[in-house]
Order: C-alpha cells, then structure tokens, then sequence
C-alpha cells in the first residue's frame, strides 16, 4: 500500500511517501523558524499562509522523487489535529481534496500518534508492546503501547510540556527562536552543579506512584535566579562580559539537567512499573543530546532498550503521518496482527471499503480539524 503522508500542524510543512512494502520511499520538509523568529514564536495566520504555499510543490517534490504518480497512491493520510486550526485545514483540504479526485481513503491522523510511532521508520525499530515517552513543545507524557491505537496513559504534565519550559527558559536567558535547541548548545558550555534547581514531582513518585509531570516550578525557579544573578539589564545573559556569558551557560546546564534528571527518573519507573523493557522516545525534545546520552547510559545499567527516530524525525514531519496512516489503515484491512508488528496491507490491496475517517460519515469526504484532540479518544 502506497500512503502519502501531510502534516501542517504548526510552523513545519511536511510531505512523505510511505510504501508498505518498501518502507519510506521519499519525504521533504520546510520549516518556517527564519519566518517567525523576529517575532520570537509561530504567528499562526503566518504559518497558514506559507503551508499553502509549500504544500502543493513538496507534494510534486516527494512524488518526483520517488518515482510515482499520484495514481499509484492507495491512500492520503494528513493530521487532523492537535495543532494550529488554520495550518490544519490547509493540509486537511488537500488531503482529502486529493483523495476525492483519486477516489482513495484519506485517513486524519492524531499528531502524537504520529510521533508516538516515528520510531518504526528506523533500521532498528521497536516491537510492540513498549513504554512510550512523548515529549515535546506542547506535550509531556508517559504512555503504554501495546499495538497500533492501544495506547494506556501512565503520566502527563499538569502543566508547562518540557519543551514549553525550555523554550521560556531559553526567553529568559535572551536566547533566539527557536530556544530549546538554542538553550540545549548553550549548556554545553556550562556547568550543571553550580545552581541547585527543583526536580518537580521527583521526591514522591516512588511513594505516590505518581507518573506524573510539573514543570511550572523549575521555570519560576529559573525565573528568580536569572533575577537574583543579574542587577541590572547590563548583567544579562546576552551581556558582553565573560561572566555573565558563564552565568547564562551555567543556569542553562543546570536547567537542562534538572529536566532531564525528572524525565529520566520518570521513564525508568514506567518501565518498572509496567514491567516492560523497551522505552520510546519522541517528540521534539528526544533529540537532546543530554537526555539521550543520560537515557542510554542508565537504561544499559538496568537492562532495558532505549529507541529514538532518526534526528529528522524527532520533529514535525510527513514521514511519521504517512506511516501511521498506512498501519492504521493496514489493521483494518488484513487483521489485527498488523496493529501488532505488521506496516500495512500488501500491495495492490485498497483499503477504500475498509476504513474512512472516524470524524465524517463513511465513503464521504466532508472533514473537520481538531486543533485539541485528546490521543485516548482513538485508540481502537
């Protein structure tokens, strides 16, 4: 089954295509940070604006590239939701306006499921079931996942994501846009023991149980330091001096540390909890070098496997939306064993009788968005 992949969820347009068979046949991707970073985060009518005009040339781009006519596709799969409600409609309404012209499914895709089964793209993929932890600007969570779309929420942030802290620590520091990759290289160059930050939620979890995330309390903690170390405006992070550069490295290295320090103890104990071995890690966040490296080194010490997507796909992409359109629609197809390990139907079998998105009446391409979208109302 040959499933093209959209995804315009926020500021990145992303096409791919996804062959069953195969495996990824092509994808591209455009980011729109040089467009918003003067105003220092996504101007969402901005965002809408420019998906319209990538989608359609990244569309002929990928199908170029991999060799095929758009009448070779089987299925169009896009994300419906969560994200921006006009960068959704824009890839919603080509999706399923491509889809009505070919007469084949078009499939709406929870965005963190996307992200949540990014990791099968690699060479080394996970097998099902494993411990999942999704972590990005706008979500932190722990989730079990025992095949495709049976998925057990373990924990959630209660209320800044832990990309959403570094991206505010990153603002407090006088970083760029966008902040957490700014912050993350800045640490580099600091020393995480000289501050003593709090580990939300740490102390308790193994009396409580308590999977669950608070990252509010770093930020503010954060907050007060850069305050108490900077007198005036001259002693800011941006500063020409060398030791207010070093005051900045050092609270961002101990920033990143104390978050890393709260998501690596957390994944550890889902997986003692549930029992499993395999830990997965997506989202945009999972690219950090520091929470790899802490990741991998603990998880060798205890016996588990730690599993990431390639660096390319720890980000918004079209490559984890075709996939995922091509498993979920597989399941329906030929049988649950594939919610289970498989990737997709054989080729050759259309799955136009089989599924249609859950949103609209079957074998109609009336759509809607979900700019929020809770991921527990799709398992199957």
């Amino acid at each position: 089954m040959l499933t093209l992949g959209i995804e315009t969820s926020c500021d990145e347009t992303g096409i791919a295509l996804y062959d069953s068979e195969r495996g990824l046949l092509a994808h591209a991707l455009h980011s729109q940070i040089a467009m918003h970073e003067e105003y220092g985060g996504v101007v969402p009518e901005l965002a809408s604006r420019d998906h319209i005009r990538r989608v359609l040339p990244l569309i002929r781009r990928v199908m170029q590239e991999a060799g095929a006519a758009l009448d070779d596709l089987d299925a169009v799969a896009y994300t419906q939701g969560p994200g921006l409600a006009g960068a959704l409609l824009v890839g919603t309404s080509v999706a399923n306006a491509l889809a009505f012209t070919l007469g084949i499914p078009a499939l709406g895709i929870h965005h963190l499921e996307g992200h949540l089964l990014s990791p099968l793209l690699a060479s080394n993929p996970p097998r099902f079931p494993f411990v999942a932890l999704l972590v990005s600007g706008g979500h932190t969570q722990l989730m079990r996942v025992a095949a495709v779309g049976k998925y057990e929420l373990l924990g959630e942030t209660l209320d800044d994501a832990a990309g959403e802290a570094f991206d505010k620590t990153a603002h407090l520091l006088g970083l760029g846009y966008p902040g957490g990759p700014a912050l993350a290289q800045l640490a580099r160059e600091g020393r995480a023991g000289r501050y003593k930050l709090p580990r939300p939620m740490l102390e308790q979890m193994r009396r409580t149980g308590n999977l669950d995330f608070s990252f509010s309390g770093l930020k503010t903690a954060v907050l007060l330091l850069v305050r108490k170390e900077a007198a005036d405006a001259a002693r800011s992070a941006n500063a020409a001096g060398k030791a207010d550069i070093e005051v900045g490295a050092d609270i961002a290295a101990s920033f990143q540390e104390a978050i890393v320090d709260v998501l690596v103890a957390k994944s550890l104990y889902a997986l003692e909890q549930t029992g499993l071995t395999q830990l997965v890690v997506a989202g945009g966040v999972g690219a950090n070098r520091r929470l790899r490296e802490r990741l991998d080194r603990a998880a060798a010490e205890l016996g588990y496997a730690v599993f990431y997507p390639e660096f390319e796909f720890c980000t918004d992409n079209g490559a984890m939306i075709a996939l995922a359109g091509a498993l979920r629609l597989g399941c329906s197809v030929v049988g649950s064993s594939l919610c289970s390990g498989g990737l997709g139907p054989p080729r050759g079998e259309n799955p136009l009788g089989g599924i249609a998105n859950e949103s609209r009446p079957q074998g109609t391409y009336a759509f809607t968005v979900k700019p929020r979208w809770d991921l527990s109302t799709i398992v199957s």
